[in-house]
Formats: C-alpha cells, sequence, structure tokens
C-alpha cells in the first residue's frame, strides 16, 4: 500500500467576501448565493446591506477573503462595480471581483473590461456560481 497522504490534501477553503454595495436593498439573492457557496465548501462572509467600497476592501483585508461578490439588482453595476475593482486595485489586494444579479446583457462585457472577474445573472445554476468563484480565484493567483 503506498501512502499518499503528503499528496492528499484537502483543498483550502475559499474565503468569500458577500455584501450589497450601495443603496439597493434587495438581499434575496445574495443571501442564496451565501448558501450556494458554503455547500460548495466555501467560507462565506456576508456584510449586508449599504456597504460602501470602503468598508469591503476593510473586511476584504481583515478576513484575507479570496473573492469578493457583489449582489446589484439596482442598475448601478457599471457605476458601483468598476468603482469597487478600483478600491480593490488601489488596495493591492489583487481579490477579484464578481458581479451577480440584474445585469442587462449588453453591460456584460463593459463591466469585465474595467475588471470584474465574471458576471452571474439569474439563472445561473448553483454549480455555476461556485465555478464562477473558483475560476476567479484560480485566475488571480496565475
Amino acid at each position: 500500500m503506498t501512502d499518499t497522504s503528503a499528496t492528499d490534501e484537502a483543498p483550502e477553503q475559499l474565503r468569500v467576501i458577500l455584501a450589497k454595495l450601495g443603496l439597493d436593498g434587495h438581499d434575496r439573492g445574495i443571501k442564496v448565493v451565501a448558501r450556494i457557496l458554503r455547500d460548495a465548501g466555501m467560507e462565506v462572509i456576508y456584510l449586508g446591506l449599504r456597504q460602501t467600497t470602503d468598508s469591503i476592501v476593510a473586511a476584504a483585508e481583515q478576513e484575507d477573503a479570496d473573492a469578493i461578490g457583489l449582489s446589484m439588482h439596482n442598475a448601478g453595476h457599471m457605476t458601483l462595480a468598476p468603482a469597487m475593482v478600483k478600491a480593490v486595485d488601489e488596495a493591492d489586494l489583487g481579490t477579484p471581483v464578481i458581479v451577480g444579479g440584474i445585469v442587462p446583457e449588453d453591460d456584460i462585457q463593459p463591466l469585465l473590461d474595467a475588471g470584474v472577474a465574471a458576471v452571474l445573472g439569474p439563472g445561473t445554476s448553483a454549480e455555476g456560481v461556485a465555478q464562477a468563484v473558483r475560476d476567479a480565484v484560480a485566475a488571480a493567483n496565475a
């Protein structure tokens, strides 16, 4: 029998900050995403409603977060998501920002061009959500 304990290490648990940036008060979807990510073996730190870029960056630093997930339902995504990416870059965190929620198809590529790691819309499967986080973290660490 071969000893494989040194090579069979469990993958590191990802730590994900989830937050509602700005004044958007719709939080049902982000709570579902929190459960999806927890069920996928990730540690989730949910900051809640009405967060600022500064509060999210501070939490990401304190929690040593691997990813930041933002839920957008108020049409502020074209302003707020790039502002979040800029704040993360200015803090020199290298933490990918993932946006979920109601984002028109025409806005997805401009968000990706602005540095958002992934954009997830309604109907994304639980597996798709978890994989998008894993892929964003892997790309950020490559």
